[in-house]
């Protein structure tokens, strides 16, 4: 799986690129001073008042979070969120709403929004967090599901040798199992005996002490 998401350490750097979409210019102006203000880190903020506009800046840019007001003029609602999640290839999203409506950005945080802020209610200490936090918890989201895509993969058609018991890779060569299972699920493993193979090893032993008397 390919995204565009930062990784985690990201999350604790010192310098941000923010794509705020948000079409009313007082709330924009405040953030973009609240983000301006934010001791010890440097923000970029690219404004867009549109989603059509939001789209064109997630297709020629990189950023590292999104801010989104869920009510634009052309796009209104959940709507909003899963259009541009999908354009956003990954990156972590923080709905804007209003007190009025935060039952909708609680669905927007079922679709996979990291998190929502109600304006007005906002300070920089709490913006820096919300950034942070989404970015490590978006960080986490993408991991877990590179590693069900392994599952998968793990799931299908595996060449196997009926004798040595090795597994044939993608690349055509033959692995041990335990190389293979590190290789494309990252396991590790510890060795035992099972109990079958405890009693043939008990029952071998004592044929050979039987032999050597």
């Amino acid at each position: 799986m390919t995204t565009n998401a930062p990784s985690n350490e990201t999350a604790w750097r010192q310098d941000y690129q923010i794509l705020l979409v948000e079409d009313n210019p007082a709330d924009a102006l405040l953030l973009r001073e609240m983000f301006a203000d934010l001791p010890a880190v440097k923000v970029e903020v690219t404004h867009a008042v549109r989603l059509a506009e939001a789209l064109e800046h997630l297709r020629t840019r990189e950023f590292h979070v999104v801010f989104l007001d869920l009510s634009l003029p052309d796009s209104q609602g959940l709507a909003t969120f899963k259009r541009l999640r999908q354009g956003g290839r990954g990156l972590p999203m923080i709905v804007l709403t209003g007190l009025d409506d935060e039952s909708t950005a609680v669905m927007a945080l079922e679709q996979g929004a990291q998190d929502y802020l109600v304006k007005g209610q906002v300070d920089g200490h709490l913006l820096l967090k919300a950034i942070r936090h989404a970015i490590h918890r978006e960080h986490l989201v993408n991991k877990l599901q590179e590693a069900l895509e392994q599952i998968k993969i793990l799931r299908g058609l595996i060449p196997i040798c009926a004798t040595c018991k090795k597994i044939r890779d993608d690349q055509g060569y033959w692995e041990q199992l335990e190389v293979y299972l590190t290789h494309h699920a990252g396991v590790d493993f510890t060795h035992g005996l099972c109990p079958d193979c405890y009693q043939q090893m008990l029952g071998e032993l004592s044929k050979h002490q039987h032999k050597s008397k």
